[in-house]
């Protein structure tokens, strides 16, 4: 076989960092210098000009297996999630996950589990094996979690869980603060008449109503306990909700504020107050929470919410992993709570006024 038919069997010859030195004419060394991150104080800018447009010219990048093996480090994470691949946030999440990593050089592996603890603990084992640099655990939703085998043999952080055992770092939704900000939202357009709609026994309802009557109880205001109505998380639920809230009694004896547990069961009060007869927002203000893609914004009126921050809860999850990484220190088992910020729309107004 002639070298032209070798060259073409084997494919394109990747360019080295000895073909930089040769074009930039310096020192292997030196260009070892610039792609570790140790130019500064060891090489003129201008020397580290030269290199990095021979090694642009050249169409070179350093190898990332090398560097892993002379560092010790693969420069991937991975992302193992329960069943999150059928959340409406997924996507979120990943995509804070994956560009934070991306923009520390990392790629990530992720591998859903359907929520099924043996894969979990499988999916586990063959990231360890390949030597991942560390792993985030992510769940659907906010709740308490079994850690997966093998988690603790390598640097790991929670996503939207918590540990049952409190033994590792966890990032979630600031879910309290959530529905401390619903229940401003009400007061503050003067609201006084307030209900709540949904639920499930999780952490987020219980953490939102909790929040929710904090910032009422500031003001002097109670929500009866019969307009607490928990009934689930569904369309069909906040519908079911809306018309025992409102389908009696006159309009100065029902709620003129609902706080809803999602956008979904939101959706279902809009559509139990169109059948009703009664106006949205202008005799009932409706808050959802989530900002569901694809549907909060395209509800009749479009939705008031509180976002849960997944894309937040992604970026913080994996810098919290890759610091770690970097600096070969395990971060403490605490909880970090993000921020689910208030989307404005059009579902809230001013009380009606008697």
């Amino acid at each position: 076989m002639d070298s032209a038919e070798e060259k073409r069997t084997r494919g394109p010859v990747r360019p080295t960092s000895r073909d930089v030195a040769r074009l930039a004419g310096v020192s292997h060394t030196a260009v070892s210098f610039v792609f570790n991150g140790r130019a500064e104080g060891n090489l003129s800018p201008a020397t580290q000009e030269r290199i990095r447009q021979a090694a642009e010219q050249l169409g070179y990048r350093p190898d990332p297996v090398a560097r892993g093996l002379r560092r010790r480090r693969t420069a991937v994470i991975g992302l193992v999630t329960d069943e999150i691949a059928s959340s409406p946030f997924a996507g979120r999440l990943l995509r804070g996950a994956m560009e934070t990593a991306w923009g520390s050089g990392h790629l990530v592996l992720t591998v859903d589990s359907g929520g099924d603890p043996a894969k979990e603990d499988a999916a586990v084992a063959e990231l360890l094996d390949r030597r991942v640099d560390g792993i985030v655990y992510a769940a659907m939703s906010l709740r308490r979690v079994r850690v997966p085998e093998g988690l603790h043999r390598t640097h790991a952080v929670l996503a939207n869980c918590l540990p049952e055992d409190g033994s590792l770092p966890a990032v979630v939704p600031a879910e309290r603060a959530g529905g401390r900000t619903a229940a401003r939202l009400l007061l503050d357009a003067g609201h006084r008449r307030v209900a709540v709609v949904g639920g499930l026994d999780d952490i987020a309802s219980a953490e939102r109503l909790r929040g929710f009557r904090d910032a009422l109880r500031a003001e002097g205001v109670t929500v009866p306990r019969e307009w607490v109505v928990r009934t689930g998380g569904e369309i069909s639920g906040g519908h079911e909700g809306a018309l025992r809230l409102l389908g009696s009694g006159p309009a100065e004896r029902r709620p003129t504020g609902v706080f809803c547990y999602n956008d979904r069961v939101a959706a279902g009060v809009l559509h139990a107050a169109t059948r009703l007869g009664i106006a949205v927002p202008e005799e009932l203000s409706v808050v959802g929470y989530d900002d569901q893609e694809h549907m909060a914004a395209f509800l009749a009126p479009p939705l008031t919410t509180i976002a849960l921050p997944h894309r937040a809860m992604g970026e913080a999850a994996a810098r919290l992993l890759l610091d770690a990484i970097e600096t070969g220190r395990t971060p403490p088992a605490t909880v970090r709570r993000i921020a689910c910020p208030m989307v404005g729309r059009a579902s809230v107004a001013p009380a009606p006024t008697p």
